[in-house]
């Protein structure tokens, strides 16, 4: 979905680092929302992740870290994509935390 397609949402609750209270908060439009708040404008590559992350987390219950979103990215979308240096110029230099923050999904447990 493109973000110009998606209507302005009124803010939810998130926490001090961003990341909402409540999962059940998120739509594409929250997810363009969290993104322009960290200043990234999301693309067709952005939401190919995002998607992956949530239907990872509901499968499993649990935000992927780095190591684990780059096995995981390489084993669904290809070894070209699932890379730390691609994951990291979407998201950013902690690829898993902001992915996460995005998708609406708690942050990772072993992420700082």
């Amino acid at each position: 979905m493109s973000p110009n397609s998606l209507t302005p949402m009124t803010p939810v609750p998130v926490d001090k680092e961003g990341y909402l209270r409540d999962l059940t908060d998120w739509s594409e439009a929250v997810a363009v929302d969290l993104a322009e708040s960290e200043a990234i404008r999301l693309l067709p590559a952005h939401w190919e992740v995002l998607h992956l992350l949530r239907a990872f987390y509901q499968r499993h219950q649990l935000s992927p870290a780095n190591r684990a979103l780059v096995s995981l990215v390489k084993r669904e979308l290809g070894p070209e994509k699932g890379r730390s240096v691609y994951l990291m110029k979407l998201f950013g230099g902690s690829p898993a935390k902001m992915a996460s923050k995005i998708a609406g999904l708690p942050k990772p447990d072993n992420c700082l």
